[in-house]
């Protein structure tokens, strides 16, 4: 099973939440506002590219039981800046894993990556608002982890009598 996440999806969630955000900040500063919506202008959109692809890293190491991923020979890493068009997370679940907790983690996992982002952008632009993404995203992080050590299987108790 592999969660998929576009990052356009992503990309257009956060978009639109920083657009609100400067909506409803006061008139009066209209730099402070314009800065917060222009999280995905040219420049901008670097730095939401390397948190984007942080916050990804952090939903695999999250999910490592079911997603842990083998290292290959000779693989090297580096800080060159990628821009998937895609997030992917292969889950290794057992055959009797609920497809319901694999539909909600894949919400789950959309909004944490929205809302980590967010938050980043926040504490450049609007340090006020920051708290407000943080507090989300911990608690996306608080229901990933509780959902995965939920039971996956029907439990079998033996009936004795005394």
């Amino acid at each position: 099973m592999t969660l998929v996440f576009k990052r356009s999806e992503i990309i257009y969630d956060v978009s639109n939440y920083a657009y609100v955000e400067a909506d409803v900040m006061p008139a009066d500063d209209d730099h402070r506002r314009h800065q917060v919506a222009d999280i995905a202008q040219d420049g901008n959109i670097d730095r939401v590219t390397r948190v984007l692809n942080a916050a990804h890293a952090e939903c695999v190491e999250m999910l490592y039981p079911y997603a842990k991923e083998e290292i290959q020979d000779e693989k090297r890493l580096d800080d060159v800046l990628k821009e998937p068009d895609v997030y992917e997370i292969r889950m290794n679940v057992p055959r009797h894993f609920s497809l319901t907790t694999l539909k909600m983690l894949e919400s789950m996992v959309h909004e944490y990556l929205v809302c980590r982002v967010l938050a980043d952008w926040m504490s450049i632009t609007n340090p006020a608002g920051e708290a407000k993404w943080e507090r989300k995203y911990t608690m996306l992080r608080n229901k990933m982890r509780s959902s995965l050590v939920s039971r996956i299987a029907g439990m079998r108790r033996k009936m004795k009598p005394f």
